[in-house]
Formats: structure tokens, sequence, C-alpha cells
């Protein structure tokens, strides 16, 4: 891993600090960091193994693995994990491991020198990477915190891991709401960017539908209302101006309050569920009482129906947006139709809820970056247009440079550069 000088080196030192038995400040470590530390220490793990220290049901035969994995209910979408991820990740450094609920590898996967090096530490197929046996890990805290988690160098447990980064979320059955395994991307730096663990996440809603769909008993009365319910297309429409907007594809379109808005962004989001605590924190900076949230899911469900499984909170059903399609437009490259889509944001705009102002801000950097990378002068030119870019330096002076000297929009562009510098003093 390429540490980088601020954070890295923040976290290691409070890394060395707490193996010498001091308290690490709170803002040098992420809490869940810090509570994972704690209880592999509890646990006597040591810090220096490479890999996990064991498995405490003991080692399975070669023949008994191959058999346990051939039989696992994730063994049927590993196709699917394949298509989608592997083509993506050749030469990057990184592998892609399934795991099932106790954290054993059941594949590792990716070219042969990122599999090589991830033998290294013993990350191969039949060990077991929970929390109990390796320490703070990706795969393994996404199965003891039941959500998607990144780990970044010295946040692991296990000095000689703390070379590698690592993304990984849950995969669970999605008619029973049990816990199957994780999906993972361990490696270098392709690993430690925040785009792995959204990855994962997507992969994982793909996965999660696939298992639905084989799940379908076409003698059962319930396949066909379920079917019914699905091709209807629920969707709503978050970035128009005025309430949001739900539709089941059915009846016409119906208002939506902020807050249901925003649990439902969240929910769509993080498929693999939030607890209430977790849900609650992305809704409000100021404490939310557990009450308070269930309260408002029980009017979700009451306005919409069984939309929101519990334990933990999760849609029932495929949910589009018109975030989809902005993110859909940024993956094909029409920057123009995302800015235009995105236009002033809507209920993303106005919201304050943590996770919602998150969102925004994913959606606003994804466009960016890819606007940047391209050179793409068209989107740059609709992007200082837009409320989100009007005060972007960076893309004013982006058209600046690279507009046609003879461009009557360069000169504006030049001006607005020397304005938002006398303005924020942002260049010197």
């Amino acid at each position: 891993m390429r540490e980088g000088t601020g954070v890295s080196s923040r976290v290691r030192r409070a890394y060395e600090d707490f193996l010498a038995g001091e308290t690490p400040p709170d803002d040098s470590v992420r809490s869940l960091v810090r509570e994972s530390w704690e209880r592999s220490r509890q646990r006597g793990l040591n810090p220096g193994a490479v890999g996990p220290a064991g498995d405490s049901d003991g080692p399975m035969s070669d023949d008994d693995f191959d058999a346990y994995r051939t039989g696992h209910r994730l063994a049927a979408v590993r196709p699917l994990v394949q298509s989608l991820m592997l083509d993506d990740i050749s030469d990057s450094g990184v592998v892609v491991a399934m795991t099932d609920n106790r954290g054993r590898l059941l594949w590792v996967e990716g070219d042969h020198s990122a599999r090589d090096a991830a033998a290294s530490i013993n990350f191969v197929e039949g060990s077991v990477w929970s929390e109990d046996t390796v320490g703070t890990n990706a795969p393994g805290l996404a199965l003891t915190m039941n959500r998607g988690v990144q780990i970044i160098g010295p946040e692991h447990f296990s000095g000689p891991v703390q070379n590698w980064n690592c993304a990984a979320a849950p995969v669970h059955d999605p008619t029973s709401g049990e816990l199957l395994g994780v999906i993972d991307v361990t490696g270098g730096p392709a690993a430690a960017v925040p785009f792995a663990l959204a990855a994962v996440r997507s992969v994982v809603a793909a996965v999660e539908r696939e298992l639905h769909s084989r799940a379908v008993d076409l003698a059962s009365p319930q396949t066909f209302a379920s079917a019914t319910a699905e091709s209807a297309g629920f969707r709503i429409t978050v970035l128009r101006d005025g309430p949001a907007q739900w539709s089941d594809g059915v009846a016409p379109p119906r208002p939506l309050s902020p807050r249901h808005t925003e649990i439902l962004l969240l929910l769509q989001t993080y498929p693999e569920g939030l607890g209430t605590e977790q849900l609650a924190t992305m809704l409000s900076d100021e404490p939310l009482g557990a009450v308070t949230v269930r309260a408002e899911i029980s009017r979700l469900r009451r306005d919409l129906g069984d939309v929101v499984a519990s334990r933990p909170y999760r849609l029932t059903f495929a949910l589009g947006s018109d975030i989809d399609d902005v993110r859909r437009a940024v993956a094909e490259g029409d920057l123009t139709e995302a800015i235009r889509t995105l236009g002033r944001g809507g209920v993303l705009a106005e919201s304050t809820a943590p996770g919602i102002v998150e969102l925004l801000d994913e959606l606003r950097e994804d466009i960016r970056s890819r606007m940047f990378m391209k050179g793409d002068l068209t989107a740059l030119s609709a992007w200082v247009a837009s409320p989100h870019g009007r005060d972007d330096i960076t893309a004013w002076n982006a058209l600046a440079q690279h507009l046609p000297a003879s461009h009557p929009q360069r000169a504006v562009a030049a001006g607005r550069v020397r304005l938002l510098d006398r303005r924020f003093g942002v260049r010197r």
C-alpha cells in the first residue's frame, strides 16, 4: 500500500500507541477500527502474526473443502461475480474473494501475481479471515458488523497485513435475510479508493437479485404476485424541484415526505441493509433515538406497504431512481446528460441528513473526476453553468487553459478565475 502522509500516518501512530497500552486520541482512528482492535486484543490475538491464527473447528481436508464450497449457495452466483469484477481488476494488483458466513475464503481470484502476493499473508482459499482469527480486516469486520466496510493499511490489527487494503460487504439471502458470506476486494492502492467499496456493494446487490430470481417457486401463487410487483418498476424521482415522487409503475406518482425520501435513498445506497443506529447516524447530526427511527419506518410501511424488512433495515424490492440515471450517464461518458439530469440536486440539495449530503458529494465528484479525466470541454461548460460548478475554480481554470484562443468563453473563464481568486483566495 502507498500510504498517504496524513491519515495513514496518524492511524499508524494510533496503532503503535494502542500496542504500547496507551489510549489513542479520539480523532486519530475511526471508532469501528478502535473497537475492533480492542476485541482483537481481548481475544488474545497476536498482532505480529501473518494471516489467520487458525480455525477453531480445525482444518478441512482438500476433498471436504471442495465439496463444501461446491455445495455452498454462493457457488451458484460465482460466475456472476467473475463477470462483474474479474475483467476490471486484471493487472490492478487486487484479488476478489468470496467467503462463507464464518469468514472462510471459498474463492480467491485474480491474476497470478496478485494471488501469489495474497498468499504471502495466507489470504488463500480455505483459510478463515474472521475477526476472531485475524483481528481487524474488512471481510471479518463486515461479518461482525453486518455491513459494508473498508479497511486501509494500518487499520488492520495484524502488522504484516498492514501493507494491504480491503473492502467487503455482506451477502444475504434475499428471502430469509440469512447472512451467507461476504464479497471482498483485497490488494494495493486500487483497493484503497472509496470507489472500491461502492463497487463491492453494487456487485452484492446484483448477487442478491440473482439469488432472489433463483429462489422463485413457480408452484407458489406468491410467485406471480411478486413478479407483478417487480415488473411494475418501483422508482423514486428526487432530482426534480419540489417534493420527491414515488411510483410503482401502475398508479400515478405520489409525493414523498423528505424523511421518507431520505430513508429510501439510504436503503437503496446500502442494499445489504442498515442497523437502527447506522440509519439514525445517516439521517441526522443530532442524536436520533431508535424509537424515532422505528416510528419513521412504521409510517413508511403504512404509506407504501411492506417495503422495508427489519434486522437490518433493507428494501424488499429493487428500487430505481433518477440518481441511477446520473450514474449511468457518468459510466457511459455522457457527462453533459449527467449534469442536466442532476440539475440543482432536488431533495439531495435541500437535505441536511449526513448520509444524503455524502451521496450528493459523491455524485458531484464522480462527474468532476470523469470530466477532468476526459478533458470534456462541453461538459466543463455545462458544469460551470450549473449550481454545482459555478464557483469551481478548477473547472473554470481548465476552460481558460484549453478553450481555443478565439473562443469567447475563454476570456469569460479567465475572468471568473481571477474573480474567484479574489473572492476565496484559492490561487496565489
